[in-house]
This record gives C-alpha cells, structure tokens and sequence, in this order.
C-alpha cells in the first residue's frame, strides 16, 4: 500500500524543530532561559561555548522558528523564549531526555542540559522555577493536593485524548475560586490572558505534573508576593521561608 504524502508527514515542521534542539550550543541557550529571563547574546554565547560569529546564525534560526523572540532596548539585544506554550514543551523534553538518557553520556553533548534526577541538587529538585511557574518537589505535590481538594478538575475531553496532544487542561472549581481568591488571585483576568488558563506540566526532575499556564504564573507571583519563596543567586533555584514552610505545612498538612 503506498501511503499519501500527507498522510505520511502530518507534522512537517516536526522533523525541523528537532533539527534545531538536536544542536547543544542551541539547546544549551534555551535552557538557561527556562527561568523566564531575556538575556544578551553574548551571556548565550558563552553559555554555549560556540563562537561569536556562529552566534549569530544560531539566533537566526531560532527566531525564525519561533523559537526565541528579540528585544531591543537601545543597542543592546535581549533574547528570550518566545511564549510559555513553547517553554511547556522544552520542559517536556527534558523530561523524556532525563528518562531516556543512557547511564553515562558524554559530558560535551549535554552541555547545561538536564541531569538525571539523582544527580540533581537537592534544593533545585525541591523548589525552582519553570519558565514563569513553580516547579520541582513542593510544585507536584501542592499540584497534588489542589486536585484531592478539588480547587482544580480536568477541563472535559482533554486528559489523555490523543486527537488533542500536549498538556491537559484545567479549571476551577467553585471551592478553587475562593481559595485562589484568597491568595489575591484574579481568575478573570487570568482567563482573560491570551494563553491557556491552566493546564498540567510534567515536572523533569520528579516526572509528574505541576501545575502550568497562567494559573501557575499568577500562583508562583502570589507565593512570592505572600513571602512563601524567594529568588536566590542561582537561576531557577527558589528558597522556601519561614513562613513559606508553615503555610505550605498547612496546605499539605494529612498527605
């Protein structure tokens, strides 16, 4: 049987994609920007040890690609990831790179890339950012308990429907409007945002979900602004405090 074309390549763009994450000094760059920042070419390039004239190339075709998306602010040049659907799926990457890495890889081909999770510091795999959300330990298990609490339930014929690929999508509850308000939380103007209102992430290191989109944005804010967590001199690293520890002990206080 001879297949039609189409048929045969429903993605075409899938197969250039690849193309470009399969380069380490490309996939190196838009992993340091996993922490939600817009960063010179230069800081990139060093990031991924490629020279100066390659840079440019690079940056080309990742914002070609839609991959990356430039600002400029006088001379200087930022670049960060264009949207946090696309952060979504270099997540999810990670993730199936982590579980299907071989035991030992050449430490050049992964530069700045995910470690396995056992080799993964401890502070990172407990609280870090994803792109503009919470990640890490505390962020599956919050997750977890959002969902036995019922503030969140799973949007209909999204969870695990192959005609419709990618994360699943969520909304709130009655009981999740009044919590999340509590937390000074605005779900209408989170819904009003012009990217998905909340969906599930599957988090690299403990390969389970945490909760994404602008819901998950505006939860991170509200746990900084609360004084839950805080930025460290790491990239992506978050400190739970004081009073984050007690509060989030009575969030999840009878797992």
């Amino acid at each position: 049987m001879t297949l039609n074309h189409d048929d045969a390549r429903p993605f075409p763009g899938l197969s250039r994609i690849g193309a470009l994450l399969a380069d380490p000094g490309r996939a190196a760059m838009l992993w340091a920007l996993m922490d939600g920042t817009a960063r010179p070419a230069g800081e990139l390039t060093m990031i991924a040890g490629i020279s100066p004239s390659a840079a440019s190339g690079h940056f080309a075709r990742l914002i070609e690609s839609g991959l990356l998306a430039l600002e400029v602010s006088g001379r200087h040049r930022y670049y960060r990831i264009a949207t946090p659907d696309i952060a979504m799926a270099i997540e999810a990457l990670a993730n199936l790179a982590q579980a299907s890495a071989p035991l030992r890889e050449p430490v050049e081909a992964h530069r700045q890339a995910p470690r396995r999770a056992s080799a993964v510091p401890l502070d990172m795999r407990y609280a870090r950012t994803c792109y503009d959300h919470l990640a890490g330990e505390l962020a599956v298990r919050l997750f977890e308990r959002m969902l036995t609490s019922e503030w969140l339930e799973v949007v209909p014929g999204t969870a695990a429907d192959p005609a419709r690929p990618g994360p699943t999508s969520l909304d709130a509850t009655a009981r999740g409007i009044d919590a999340f308000s509590q937390m000074g939380i605005d779900l209408k103007e989170q819904k009003a945002r012009r990217r998905r209102f909340a969906c599930t992430c599957i988090d690299w290191s403990e390969r389970r979900p945490h909760l994404g989109g602008a819901l998950g944005a505006a939860f991170l804010d509200a746990c900084t602004e609360h004084g839950w967590v805080e930025t460290t001199s790491r990239r992506r690293i978050l400190r739970v405090t004081p009073s984050g520890e007690q509060h989030f002990a009575g969030v999840l206080g009878g797992e």
